[in-house]
């Protein structure tokens, strides 16, 4: 796993610049997140600069948590000029399946913007595969095999999926990694799986093959979650914790946490 935990090193010395168009909850703990982790965040929101600023960024991220119609122009402009410079597109989902609007945005994304990347919780990727799920308000969950609507994801939309859960999901459609890293407190912070999409992104950026890169970004941040949870007495502590040890992870401590599991050439 040596390989894997050296792609955090990687990060920091690049010190890659993301574009966050995200939604209001979560801005100011996506930013501080990616500070601690050693790269430069911007949030541009704006139709009239959301492209420019895709121009000069190192990977763009797309987080439909909070939409309007502006904003969605924005993600369709930036994400035209992302993939015009050739830099990784991260698409979160969020709550796709549970309004129209919600779920006519997000294919609607899907279609105009090629994504190299969508991170979602198994909710949100049956959806976008075409299965059954219920979905909540923002909160969706999927009866059925986690895994295999992953790999229906993935190569039904072309591009890698990971699926975050109990036990995370990396595919490409083709090999897949399980990851077992985390904490039960990542689900009692708003925005923890907001900020693990840019901490994605900002791993895309090393030039590592999509899966690699997107299970060692999962990697990273579960066993800061770990890590944090054992000097936390709960959430409000855990999330000051969990930014301190995102900080302070450093490739050799990760390399020994690390709990992957490798599967090649996936049956069609």
């Amino acid at each position: 796993m040596s390989e894997i935990a050296s792609l955090i090193t990687k990060v920091r010395e690049r010190q890659p610049l993301i574009h966050n168009i995200t939604n209001n909850v979560v801005t100011n703990f996506t930013a501080n997140g990616l500070l601690s982790l050693g790269v430069s965040p911007v949030m541009a929101n704006a139709r009239e600069e959301a492209a420019d600023m895709a121009s000069v960024a190192d990977a763009l991220v797309l987080n439909i948590g909070t939409l309007t119609t502006p904003q969605v122009e924005a993600m369709i402009s930036a994400g035209k000029a992302a993939n015009e410079k050739g830099i990784p597109v991260v698409f979160d989902p969020v709550g796709a399946g549970a309004t129209p609007f919600r779920n006519k945005t997000a294919l609607h994304i899907l279609e105009q913007v090629n994504v190299s990347l969508i991170r979602g919780n198994a909710g949100e990727i049956a959806y976008l595969a075409g299965a059954d799920a219920k979905v909540k308000g923002v909160d969706s969950s999927f009866q059925g095999n986690n895994q295999e609507i992953a790999i229906k994801a993935a190569r039904q939309l072309g591009t890698a999926v990971v699926l975050t859960g109990e036990e995370d999901v990396i595919t490409n459609g083709d090999s897949l990694y399980l990851g077992k890293n985390g904490h039960q407190l990542q689900t009692r912070v708003t925005g923890a799986g907001c900020l693990l999409s840019s901490v994605i992104a900002a791993f895309l950026t090393v030039k590592e093959t999509e899966l690699k890169a997107a299970a060692g970004a999962v990697s990273f941040y579960g066993a800061a979650a770990e890590i944090a949870a054992d000097s936390s007495k709960g959430p409000g502590s855990f999330q000051t914790a969990f930014l301190d040890t995102i900080y302070h992870l450093n490739e050799k401590e990760l390399q020994g946490k690390i709990k992957l599991s490798y599967f090649n050439h996936l049956g069609v």
